[in-house]
């Protein structure tokens, strides 16, 4: 499976990509077993107001297709769900 991840915005305008081949990251199992609590809760579509959100944009490809979920960090608990993902992402490989 892989998965990549990009931020734009916030409050220094700072972005962050990520790219993650959960078959040869050494906590792929982990990353993948996230991700599967996760596919089970949907994001809200909300367009909450403020320039200085993160807004995140992560693609999944698995054998099973794509997926594209799409975020924005403003502290509600949809949101707070991907932050123990988006760590794993955050760490080196």
């Amino acid at each position: 499976m892989k998965i990549s991840a990009t931020s734009s915005g916030g409050f220094a305008g700072l972005s962050e990509h990520y790219e993650v081949d959960t078959q040869v990251h050494p906590q792929g199992g982990a990353i993948e077993a996230v991700l599967a609590s996760l596919a089970a809760q949907a994001v809200e579509a909300s367009a909450p107001l403020g320039a200085d959100l993160r807004h995140w944009r992560i693609l999944v490809e698995s054998p099973g297709g794509r997926q594209s979920i799409s975020l924005v960090e403003d502290g509600s608990a949809a949101s707070a769900r991907w932050q123990e993902l988006i760590a794993y992402l955050r760490q080196p490989g």
